[in-house]
C-alpha cells in the first residue's frame, strides 16, 4: 500500500544505519514488525501466572511405540 508519510529525515536515516538497510520501505516495514513482535510479548507476559494448565507432563513426553 502506498501512503505519504511525513518522517524526520534523522530519525530514519538513524534507523536505516542500524539496521543496516539500503531502503526506506524495508527500514519502516522491519521497525514496524519489530514494534508488533515486542507488544505481544510484553502482552504475553502480561498473562504470567494468570494461565492455569491443565496438562498432564508426563503423559505429553510419552512416545507412541512404533
Amino acid at each position: 500500500m502506498r501512503t505519504t508519510l511525513d518522517l524526520p529525515d534523522d530519525l530514519l536515516d538513524s534507523a536505516r544505519r542500524a539496521l543496516g538497510f539500503k531502503s526506506k520501505t524495508d527500514t519502516i516495514v522491519v521497525a514496524l514488525r519489530e514494534l508488533v513482535r515486542r507488544h505481544r510479548l510484553e502482552e504475553l507476559k502480561s498473562l504470567l501466572g494468570r494461565v492455569e494448565l491443565d496438562v498432564d507432563v508426563d503423559r505429553s513426553r510419552r512416545r507412541p511405540r512404533r
